[in-house]
């Protein structure tokens, strides 16, 4: 939670709101905050769903499997303007989340609605973008004036950059 809240110029700069979803009740949200921001030096400004029964946490199975004793939710869900799931990434006990990835994966989500392309592994922004088989070279050409490479037999990548 520290993290998010560190990062909240990060995601205002691209139109995400974060929402943390606990376990526990308003009253134990309410004792534990303050100990968030003491010990992370931050101060929480976003919002925090409580769900003591579970509910929601269940629903989308947002609880690690065999991995928590107290049902702490351990899922990052990325949901869009229309309210779509558009990625679901569940970490074990474990292991921290990685807000670089979570941020990587919004800049993706972001890059391919808006220019029409998907994003190969490892993708950051500024990188090529491979242009879809079913945007035949002639439509390629009116959408990446540009100008595009193909990589035979197959692929075609774009600078969408700038």
């Amino acid at each position: 939670m520290g993290r998010t809240s560190h990062l909240s110029a990060a995601f205002t700069e691209r139109g995400v709101k974060p929402i943390e979803l606990s376990t526990d009740t308003v009253d134990e949200h309410l004792k534990w905050i303050d100990d968030v921001n003491d010990t992370q030096n931050t101060t929480l400004r976003f919002t925090i769903v409580a769900d003591p029964h579970l509910r929601i946490a269940t629903l989308y199975e947002m609880i690690h499997p065999a991995q928590s004793e107290t049902a702490a939710v351990r899922s990052v869900l990325v949901v869009d303007n229309a309210k779509a799931l558009r990625l679901t990434m569940t970490y074990p006990m474990s292991v921290g989340r990685n807000f670089d990835e979570i941020l990587r994966v919004i800049d993706a989500l972001t890059t391919a609605g808006r220019a029409g392309v998907a994003l190969p592994a490892n993708w950051r922004p500024g990188d090529h973008a491979i242009i879809p088989p079913r945007v035949s070279d002639a439509d390629a050409q009116i959408r990446f004036p540009q100008g595009f490479e193909t990589i035979p037999p197959y692929p075609r990548t774009v600078d969408i950059s700038g």
